[in-house]
Order: structure tokens, then C-alpha cells, then sequence
């Protein structure tokens, strides 16, 4: 399924952008790809808050903002926010329309977006009525130049980003120095299991969320230089096919870090994509570098690539989810059920859970002005609770992140935020480790008393043929 793209271009966005304020757009529906019917923008658009309308023609960009809610109640709805706007080729500013004084913005029918004035999707055509005075007063050749043909009708959910907060929800030191205490600790890294020299990760998520790309991030902070081992891409379906596996090393030719992140196929919103059975056997430690995944069925145990005996260094130490920043609020029912099964599973195996939003600078404007204020971005901080309330996940376990995607210079606020991540992953494999010290103990303690048995085995031997002697 390809990606739903706005067809806005950036200048009608920011003009956009600057009647509505300090805001983000959600694109909820796009007529030429959903359909030019009142059923299909209901489907979608319904309960979602407060939404702008985006109607093209030949010349003009307009439409109409509310705060209300559509539900299809077939009553007038007043709405002092509700405005009509129109941005047209060549001129410097929008034009707004406030409503008249006391009438109702629009009527909440089950046709298309009925505001009195304009009319959309009439009789589920790509047209629009125009009735000027009707509820607002324009000059129709300043709204929509005459032309009542829709080429394209879109309609985004605008959702308020707040302001920066007084204090931080988290303290990190930017300074260069936190940077270079945070990547000692990371290779110097040493699992408290005696058998096992690092940790498994495993990265998890939805189709383009940004997994192969936090490798890749990760392996550029360690590298010095920006690096592409990892395939990422933006494609509607995963790019990733196979189970991969990359070690990290600390700079060209340097020694590998003590940490291995595993790859896998994207979570696709339909019934393809990982399946959660596969996902249950890497986390075992049964799959193999390498394995290709089948759209048709899980790996089983008697395949070819099933690796039936495993140890606790083949078992996957700490699973991450990874989530786009910008998508939280658009995760669909069946992409929530998937994250509920996958985690039920993952606690079965007593495997400690990480949640990284990714793409936080994208999300937020305030953040992408300056990478510093993550932790003090209201918008970021409602993110990461709402993902932490969906996915059942604490909300010291949600870690926004910054990947590194068309920069060519590595930044040291970028790295920072990665390495700060991947601390936290490895406190978590720890956990892992604790929970089976006991196991691998009693494991080295029969290794040693077998070795010990061995070497006493000569002396014995020659004690027994004295005796026969």
C-alpha cells in the first residue's frame, strides 16, 4: 500500500500554517485516493477533533477550519473558531473569514462538509457549491476565483503542539563530554552473564518507522562519519526482508561494541509484514542471520534455518519498539492489537521492553529548531504519554530519538539523544541478564565440576591400579 502524501506544497503550507497558529497537520483524508463521497470523508474524518478542510481548483487553495467534532447529527453547529480561508497564486497572505455573528458554522449532516457558504462533495461529485452570506461573507473571486471543479480535496487533523515546558521532564547534559562518558560506557559494556560478551536487541515497528535507520544512526555516532550498512527506505511496504544482525565498531577498523541489533521486517498494518510467531523464535535465539522471511508462514522448527539448539547469548536481551513520532495518533486498531500480542509474548519470555520515538524533530517544530528542547516540548511529551497508555508500555520506558536521515555531518546533540538510548537499552538487557544469573551459574558450576572430574580422572585411575596391584 503506497504512503498517502499531502498535496500541499511547502509555501501553501506555511501560509496555512499561519492562520492556524502553533500547530500540526494530520492528513486524515484525500479525496483522489479515498473517493469524492460524503461516506468516505465521514469514514474518516469523523470524531477527530478540530480538522481544516484543503479544497484545490485551477487557481486556489481554500477551505474551512473547525473545532468541533463531525458526527453526523444533522443539527447546526456554532463554532466562534470556524473560519474560511482561501491562499491564491501570487499573493502574499491568506484571506480569513470569521463567521457571521451567531449562525452556525456548518451543519453536522451525512453529506459532505456543509458550511453554508461552501458546500463540498455535492451529490458526492468533485465540486462544491458556493453561497456567499450564507453563514460567512466573501467575494467569490477572492475565495475560489469562479471555478467550482475540485481537483483534489483533502481534509488533516490540526493538532495543537503547546509550548516548551518551565523544566525538562528529563535532564540530559548536552555537553561533549556527557558524550564521550556515554560511549565509554557502552563499550565497556560487560554482560553479568560469564557466556555471554554482548547483548541481543532486537528492533521492532511499523512499516518506515525508522529501525534501520536508528542502526545506521548508531553505527555513524561510533563510526565518526555517516554510514548505510543497514537498508532504510520510505517505501510503503518493509524494506527490510531478512533477519539481519550488526555488530557496531567503535570507529574504521575499531573494535566492535558489546552490543548486536537485529533487524527485522516492518509491522505492516494489514496481514502481512513480521509474523509474530517468527518474531517469537529470534527472540529464542532459533533464527539465523540472514534467514528471508516468508509472506506465507512462520519458520518451523524442522526448516531449513531453524536452529534448534540455543544458549542464553543466541536469546534476543532487550526488545525495542520503534514508532514515528509523527504517526502516534494515527496507529490504527489492527496495528495496536499487533504491539498487545507481541507484547503479551515478549512478557512470556521475560524479556525486557524499550519504546523509541523516533523522528521527534520532524513532529515538532520547537524541536527541530533546536534538538535541546526534546524534553521540553509539550507536544513530544503528550506523544510519548499516548504511546505509553496504548502500548501498556511505562513511560520511563518511551525514549524519544533523533535518526540521522539526509544530514551529512554527524551533530553532537543527535548523538547524544542515540547514545543516551542506547544506555538505556543496555540497563535493560541488564535486567535480562540478572533474571538468569542463577541459571547460567549453575550451568559454568557443572562445566567446572566436569572439568575438575577430568582432571582428577588420571590420578584415580592410577590409584585403582595401585590398589589392584
Amino acid at each position: 500500500m503506497s504512503v498517502v502524501t499531502s498535496s500541499l506544497s511547502e509555501d501553501q503550507q506555511k501560509k496555512l500554517l499561519s492562520l492556524l497558529g502553533h500547530v500540526r497537520l494530520h492528513l486524515l483524508y484525500k479525496a483522489t485516493v479515498h473517493g469524492f463521497t460524503a461516506a468516505a470523508f465521514h469514514n474518516r474524518c469523523d470524531q477527530q477533533g478540530p480538522t481544516v478542510i484543503v479544497a484545490h481548483n485551477a487557481g486556489f487553495v481554500f477551505g474551512a477550519y473547525t473545532s468541533k467534532n463531525y458526527t453526523q447529527s444533522g443539527e447546526g453547529v456554532k463554532d466562534e473558531q470556524a473560519f474560511l480561508y482561501s491562499i491564491r497564486a501570487g499573493a502574499d497572505k491568506p484571506l480569513r473569514v470569521g463567521g457571521i455573528t451567531g449562525q452556525c458554522a456548518f451543519t453536522d449532516a451525512n453529506t459532505g462538509p456543509n458550511y453554508g457558504a461552501l458546500v463540498f462533495l455535492h451529490e458526492d461529485n468533485p465540486v462544491f457549491q458556493s453561497n456567499p452570506g450564507t453563514g460567512f461573507v466573501f467575494q467569490a473571486a477572492d475565495m475560489h476565483g469562479g471555478d467550482l471543479a475540485l481537483t483534489e480535496f483533502e481534509v488533516y487533523r490540526v493538532e495543537g503542539l503547546g509550548d516548551l515546558l518551565a523544566k525538562p521532564w528529563r535532564n540530559i547534559k548536552w555537553t561533549a563530554e556527557r558524550k564521550q562518558q556515554l560511549m565509554k560506557f557502552i563499550q565497556d559494556y560487560k554482560p553479568e552473564i560469564k557466556t555471554v560478551n554482548e547483548a541481543r536487541v532486537l528492533m521492532v515497528g511499523p512499516v518506515g518507522a525508522g529501525k534501520s535507520s536508528f542502526f545506521n544512526s548508531i553505527n555513524s555516532a561510533f563510526r565518526g562519519n555517516m554510514t548505510c550498512q543497514a537498508i532504510a527506505g520510505t517505501a510503503g511496504k518493509s524494506v527490510t526482508t531478512q533477519f539481519r544482525t550488526y555488530s557496531i565498531k567503535a570507529g574504521k577498523g575499531g573494535r566492535a561494541v558489546p552490543l548486536i541489533l537485529c533487524d527485522t521486517m516492518g509491522l505492516e498494518s494489514t496481514d502481512t509484514g513480521l509474523d509474530i510467531e517468527d518474531l517469537v523464535s529470534i527472540s529464542k535465539g532459533h533464527i539465523m542471520d540472514r534467514y528471508q522471511f516468508s509472506p506465507s508462514m512462520p519458520l518451523m522448527e524442522n526448516a531449513p534455518g531453524f536452529k534448534k539448539h540455543t544458549t542464553l547469548k543466541d536469546m534476543i536481551h532487550c526488545v525495542v519498539y520503534v514508532v514515528d513520532s509523527n504517526k502516534v495518533s494515527l496507529l490504527t486498531e489492527k496495528m495496536l492489537d499487533k504491539f498487545t500480542t507481541i507484547r503479551k509474548k515478549i512478557n512470556q519470555l521475560d524479556i525486557p521492553q524499550i519504546l523509541l520515538m523516533t523522528k521527534v524533530d520532524e513532529a515538532c517544530p520547537l524541536v527541530a529548531e533546536d534538538l535541546t528542547n526534546v524534553y521540553r516540548s509539550v507536544y513530544i511529551q503528550k506523544k510519548a504519554r499516548e504511546l505509553s497508555e496504548a502500548l501498556g508500555i511505562p513511560l520511563s520506558c518511551v525514549l524519544p530519538v533523533k535518526n540521522y536521515s539526509e544530514e551529512l555531518e554527524l551533530d553532537l546533540n543527535t548523538d547524544l539523544l542515540l547514545f543516551s538510548a542506547v544506555e538505556q537499552i543496555l540497563n535493560y538487557a541488564d535486567c535480562f541478564f540478572e533474571n538468569h544469573v542463577v541459571e547460567d551459574q549453575e550451568v559454568n558450576d557443572e562445566l567446572e565440576l566436569y572439568r575438575s572430574s577430568d582432571h582428577l580422572r588420571p590420578e584415580l585411575s592410577q590409584h585403582f591400579d595401585h590398589q589392584v596391584v
